[in-house]
């Protein structure tokens, strides 16, 4: 189920739908975070592949939170958390986040958002991100790389000009 007023409300977006395309990369365990996650096509399609991962899925938007929950519910998911910011405890670790990043917030809040959540991956901990070559998937790699220096960031895929950016504990 979508709804008008969250992200690609008429079909699967295109960079979601390549990073799903990937599937045999998704955690087999642990927490996950879906970052931005919109109406929850990474959150149902992680939670739908493993049972053994509690899927957090995250956004600001108070409907894709109620549509993550509805469509969790119908596809008989009980392994994703809805939630805002203040609701993961802050001790929490994460095996993968998995996400198409919200570009269009701009640089300022994106950067914000990877700074709060890419430390939070634990060791031997992924993160996939997909991002249009054209809206600065290169330039999002070069700051993630100088700004995480502890971390491994590198070009995971290219398709139909987008890029899957892999980040690692």
């Amino acid at each position: 189920m979508t709804a008008s007023g969250t992200f690609s409300i008429t079909r699967l977006d295109p960079g979601t739908k390549i990073l799903l395309e990937n599937y045999a990369e998704f955690p087999e365990e642990g927490n996950v975070l879906d970052l931005g996650c919109g109406w929850g096509p990474i959150s149902l399609a992680i939670a739908g592949h493993s049972q053994a991962t509690t899927v957090w899925a995250l956004d600001v938007n108070q409907r894709s939170l109620q549509l993550v929950a509805e469509n969790s519910k119908t596809n008989g998911l009980s392994n994703i958390k809805a939630v805002t910011q203040d609701q993961i405890p802050d001790g929490i670790k994460f095996t993968g986040i998995w996400s198409n990043p919200p570009i269009r917030v701009g640089k300022v809040v994106l950067h914000e958002l990877l700074e709060t959540w890419l430390p939070r991956l634990e060791e031997g901990g992924r993160a996939m991100l997909v991002v249009q070559k054209q809206l600065g998937a290169d330039s999002l790699l070069a700051w993630i790389q100088e700004r995480f220096p502890d971390l491994t960031a590198t070009r995971f895929s290219t398709d139909k000009g987008y890029r899957i950016l892999e980040v690692v504990r």
